[in-house]
C-alpha cells in the first residue's frame, strides 16, 4: 500500500520546462535482466492495458483511490488486491503486460495535500479541498470536480506553483513507480512497461497522449514525466521525446486517446496555427504517434453515425459522450465530428497525403481501460468502476458524472473496456514496444478474440489448408503495414477466433477508405464472412441480423447462435490501382449483457429508461495501407 507522503508544495502544472534530472543526480544500477528468445513471427496476441491510473494521479486520489503502482501491477498479473471499500478484486484472467500511466501534471500532489497538516496550509481553497478529501464520499467527489474545473479554466490556487517542491514530489513518485515496474517485470511471463500520461486539455478539450518507453528504469530515471503546463498542442511533448532519445539512447512513442472529446481538434486538416499542414509536420506526427487509442471507458472513437451514415454499427459507446468535451464546457457542433473519429482521421490522412505526399494519420489501433482505480479490468461481469467511488454495490448506474451541467452524463454511459492486443515476437518490453511501433496491434472493447489480417496479391483459399500465418508473413504484410503495388486487386487473409471464455462471433467486416483522383475521400464496409451462412443473407448491402440470446432478467446469454471461428480470403471488388486506400477488419460478437445489466441483477438497481443494457462487443485491427507510389 502507499505510504504517507511528506508535505510539499503543490501544483497542477509542474514548472519544469524540460522534465530532466538536474546536474549531479544519478540513476541507480540497472535491474537484472532475463534473456527471452524472440519467435520467428508472433504466435499469439499478448493482452494488456496501456492506460491505467493509480493514486499518484491527482484525480484518482481525490476520488478516494489509495492503491499505487505496486497494487496495479499485482492485479494485472493475476493477484487479488483489496480495494478501499473492502472488496477483494481479481481478474478472471491475468494480463500479459501493463503500462501505468499516471498524469504527469500534478503527479502525487493530491496525496501531498491530503497528508499535509492543516496548520501548514495558508490557502483557504487548499484547506477546504483537504477537509473534503478527509471527509470522503460525496464531499471528496465534489473536491475532485472542483480541482478538475479549476485546472481546466486556470484558476488553481497560487500555492500550486512552487516548482522546486513540485520537482521533489515528482522525483519521489517517479522513482517509486520505476522501482515497482522493475520488481514486477518478468520477461517471458509478464511485462511491466514504463509510461505516463501527458494530459493536455486546453479549454477542456482532450488532446491527451500516453507516452510509452521501450526502456527500463536505468534510462527512464534520467527524466521526469513531462507536464502539459502552458502547452496548446503535442509539439512540446515530441521535443521532450526527442531529447530523451538523444540523451539516453532510448525510445518512446505516444498514443493519443479520447479524440471523441477534443471538440474536433484531434485530427485537424491544418497545422496548429490553422495554415496548410507541411510535409515535415505530418512526418513528425506520424513518427512520434504510430498508434491511437480507439476505445476506452469514455466512449468509442472508431466511427460515428453522423459521419458513417451507412454503417449500422457506428454508434457503439457513443451514448452520452458525443454531446461535448469531457467537462462539457464546449458542446458538440456537427462540424467537430470529422476531427474526432478515427475512421475519418484515416481518410483525412489519405487526403493530406494526396496533397503533400505524407500521411500524418497512418496509425494503428488499440484499446485500453483508462481506469482510475489501479484495477485494469475490462470485463463486463467484473466491473470495478472507473473511479474508486464508483465501485460495485453503489448506485453507479444513476450517478451523475458532471453535476450541475444540463447536458450531464450518467454512470451507465461508462464503458467497461477496452483492451490492447499486440502481435509481439516475445513477451518482453522490447518486443511489445517494437510491435506497437510497427502497428501490428489491434483493439477490442473488452473480449479477447484472436484476430489476424494479412494483405497480399496471390492469397487463395488453399492457404488456409496449410501454414497460412507463415504464408501471410512470407507473401504479404500483416496489419499495420504498407502493401506495395502488385498485379490485379489486393487479397486479404482474415481470421477471427472467439474469446475462449466469451461470446460467439457474429461476422467479420472489412472497412475500406480511399481517396479518389480529385482528392475526395470515401468509405465502404464489406461483410466478408459471417456465422450461419445458410440462414443469413445479404439484402441490399445489409446482412440479416445474427439474433439475440440475452436474458436481461438473469444477465446471461447463450452461445447457441454465432460461430466460434470465422476466416476467409477476400479480394477488393472495387479496387483502382491509382488510388490510395486503407483496409481494416472489424469483428463483431453476438449480443451480450453490458455491465449495467449485471448490476441490475446483482444489486437490484433500477436503470432509467433508455439505458443500453446489451451490445455487440467488437475488435478493430490496425489498417493495411495501399499506395500506388509505395
Amino acid at each position: 500500500m502507499n505510504k504517507p507522503i511528506a508535505a510539499s508544495g503543490l501544483a497542477l502544472a509542474i514548472a519544469l520546462s524540460l522534465g530532466f534530472l538536474p546536474q549531479g543526480e544519478t540513476a541507480p544500477a540497472k535491474a537484472a535482466s532475463v534473456s527471452v528468445a524472440d519467435a520467428a513471427y508472433p504466435q499469439r496476441p499478448l493482452w494488456g492495458d496501456t492506460h491505467l491510473h493509480t493514486a499518484n494521479s491527482f484525480d484518482a486520489f481525490t476520488a478516494g483511490l489509495r492503491l499505487g503502482p505496486e497494487e496495479a501491477l499485482r492485479f494485472a498479473s493475476g493477484e487479488a488486491v483489496m480495494t478501499a471499500s473492502g472488496i477483494e478484486a481479481k481478474l478472471h484472467r491475468p494480463l500479459d503486460f501493463l503500462v501505468v500511466t499516471d498524469h504527469s501534471d500534478a503527479i502525487g500532489v493530491t496525496a501531498d495535500l491530503y497528508n499535509t497538516p492543516e496548520d501548514q496550509l495558508s490557502d483557504p481553497t487548499l484547506k477546504r479541498w483537504r477537509a473534503m478529501m478527509h471527509e470522503g464520499g460525496s464531499a471528496a467527489y465534489k473536491a475532485f470536480r472542483e480541482m478538475v474545473t479549476a485546472a481546466s479554466n486556470g484558476t488553481l490556487p497560487a500555492d500550486f506553483a512552487d516548482a522546486e517542491k513540485m520537482r521533489k514530489t515528482a522525483r519521489r513518485v517517479w522513482d517509486g513507480q520505476l522501482d515497482a515496474v522493475e520488481r514486477y517485470n518478468r520477461p517471458g511471463k509478464f511485462t511491466a512497461l514504463v509510461g505516463f500520461e501527458y494530459s493536455l486539455q486546453p479549454k477542456g478539450n482532450t488532446l491527451h497522449r500516453n507516452v510509452i518507453f521501450r526502456d527500463g528504469a536505468d534510462r527512464a530515471r534520467q527524466v521526469l514525466p513531462f507536464p502539459s503546463d502552458g502547452q496548446t498542442g503535442p509539439e512540446a511533448l515530441w521535443d521532450y521525446m526527442d531529447r530523451y532519445e538523444a540523451k539516453t539512447g532510448g525510445r518512446t512513442l505516444a498514443i493519443p486517446h479520447n479524440s471523441n472529446l477534443s471538440s474536433g481538434l484531434a485530427f485537424m486538416l491544418t497545422d496548429p496555427a490553422g495554415g496548410p499542414m507541411s510535409a515535415a509536420y505530418a512526418r513528425r506526427r506520424a513518427a512520434h504517434e504510430p498508434l491511437v487509442e480507439v476505445t476506452q471507458y469514455k466512449g468509442d472513437s472508431e466511427a460515428h453515425p453522423f459521419l458513417s451514415r451507412n454503417d449500422e454499427f457506428a454508434d457503439f459507446g457513443d451514448a452520452g459522450w458525443e454531446n461535448g468535451n469531457a467537462p462539457l464546457t464546449t458542446l458538440k457542433k456537427p462540424e467537430m465530428f470529422a476531427g474526432e473519429y478515427v475512421r475519418e482521421a484515416l481518410k483525412r490522412g489519405l487526403a493530406i497525403e494526396h496533397l503533400i505526399g505524407v500521411n500524418p494519420y497512418a496509425f494503428g489501433m488499440i484499446g485500453s481501460t483508462d481506469s482510475h482505480t489501479a484495477l485494469s479490468s475490462a470485463e463486463e461481469d467484473n466491473f470495478h468502476g472507473k473511479f474508486s467511488n464508483e465501485g460495485p454495490g453503489s448506485d453507479r448506474i444513476n450517478a451523475v458524472v458532471n453535476p450541475g451541467v444540463k447536458e450531464s452524463r450518467l454512470g451507465w454511459q461508462y464503458q467497461a473496456g477496452g483492451m490492447a492486443a499486440v502481435w509481439a515476437n516475445a513477451n518482453t518490453r522490447e518486443a511489445i514496444f517494437d510491435a506497437m511501433e510497427r502497428r501490428e496491434v489491434y483493439a477490442t472493447t473488452g473480449p479477447r478474440m484472436t484476430v489476424r489480417l494479412f494483405g497480399g496479391w496471390d492469397f487463395s483459399a488453399r492457404d488456409f489448408k496449410g501454414d497460412w500465418v507463415k504464408a501471410g508473413y512470407s507473401r504479404g504484410v500483416p496489419m499495420g503495414a504498407q502493401l506495395k503495388p502488385g498485379k490485379g486487386a489486393p487479397v486479404f487473409l482474415v481470421s477471427a477466433l472467439k474469446d475462449p471464455e466469451g461470446a460467439n462471433l457474429d461476422r467479420v467486416q472489412i472497412v475500406k477508405g480511399w481517396v479518389d483522383a480529385q482528392g475526395q475521400t470515401h468509405e465502404k464496409i464489406y461483410d466478408v464472412i459471417w456465422s450461419e451462412p445458410g440462414k443469413r443473407k445479404l439484402r441490399k448491402g445489409h446482412l440479416t441480423p445474427v439474433g439475440d440470446t440475452v436474458d436481461l432478467a438473469t444477465a446471461t446469454y447463450r452461445n447457441t447462435i454465432g460461430a466460434s471461428e470465422l476466416h476467409t480470403v477476400w479480394r477488393d471488388p472495387d479496387f483502382r490501382a491509382g488510388e490510395h486506400a486503407f483496409y481494416y477488419a472489424r469483428v463483431l460478437e453476438i449480443p451480450t449483457p453490458r455491465w449495467v445489466a449485471y448490476d441490475v441483477v446483482r444489486y437490484k438497481s433500477k436503470a432509467p429508461e433508455g439505458v443500453r443494457m446489451k451490445d455487440q462487443e467488437r475488435a478493430y485491427t490496425s489498417p493495411i495501407w495501399y499506395g500506388p507510389r509505395t
